[in-house]
């Protein structure tokens, strides 16, 4: 099975429950295997995403803003 890593950065989140729910979203989509969030609280946070397939970039900024946060960039 061949595996993706996408990394996206992200603003505004601040805790742990921002992270949660961002973790929520983004697993929610089709392919997502693992979410690995490098919190830095209060500035742009570094989200990494293993998946099975490529995730297209508007299904991670949908799924971040459903989480009440930004995409500010991604390399997907």
């Amino acid at each position: 099975m061949t595996h993706f890593t996408t990394t996206v950065h992200v603003d505004g989140m601040t805790c742990g429950h921002c992270v949660a729910s961002v973790t929520e979203e983004l697993e929610a989509l089709e392919g997502v295997e693992t979410v690995s969030v490098e919190l830095n609280a209060g500035g742009t946070s570094q989200v990494m995403i293993a998946s099975s397939r490529k995730l297209k970039h508007e299904a991670i900024s949908e799924a971040v803003a459903e989480a009440g946060y930004l995409v500010i960039d991604n390399n997907a």
